[in-house]
C-alpha cells in the first residue's frame, strides 16, 4: 500500500492519481491541474460547452461534469492523457475517428502532448446530447 504524503490516503498502487481535496466546481478542478494542462482543460471546457450550451456544471464522480437531465459527458486530467467519458455507446458510434486513441467502454484517453480533436469532442457531445434528448 502507497500513502499520499498529502492527505493521508492509501492505494494499492505508488504515486496513485488522486484529488487530495475534493473540488467544488470545474473552475477548482482545473486551477489544481498543472500550468500546461489547465488552458487544454479550458479548451476542452468551452468546446463542451459550445457543444452543449443548454448543459450545467458540476463535479460528478470527482470529475468536471456537463448534465442535461444525466450526466452529458465527464472529463478527467491525468499524468499522461485527459479522459473523456461520453458513455459506453460513444466509442462504439464512433470507433473509426477513435481509431488512434486508447479508448475502452466509455472512455477516450487523449495524450498529453499531442493535439487534441476538438471537433471530434464537439460531434460526441452533439451526439450524447440528442441521446439526453430522446
Amino acid at each position: 500500500m502507497w500513502k499520499c504524503p498529502k492527505c493521508g490516503r492509501e492505494f494499492k498502487n505508488k504515486e496513485q492519481d488522486h484529488f487530495c481535496v475534493k473540488p467544488n466546481s470545474i473552475d477548482e478542478y482545473i486551477a489544481a491541474q498543472p500550468e500546461d494542462v489547465q488552458s487544454l482543460m479550458q479548451s476542452i471546457r468551452g468546446t463542451i460547452r459550445a457543444a452543449a450550451p443548454e448543459a450545467t456544471e458540476k463535479i460528478s464522480w470527482q470529475m468536471p461534469t456537463f448534465w442535461q437531465g444525466e450526466n452529458l459527458i465527464h472529463f478527467a486530467a491525468f499524468k499522461k492523457h485527459i479522459g473523456l467519458y461520453p458513455g459506453g455507446e460513444a466509442t462504439s458510434e464512433f470507433a473509426e475517428r477513435l481509431a488512434g486513441y486508447k479508448t475502452s467502454k466509455g472512455a477516450i484517453q487523449f495524450p498529453l502532448g499531442k493535439p487534441i480533436d476538438y471537433e471530434l469532442i464537439t460531434d460526441i457531445v452533439r451526439w450524447r446530447v440528442k441521446q439526453a434528448e430522446g
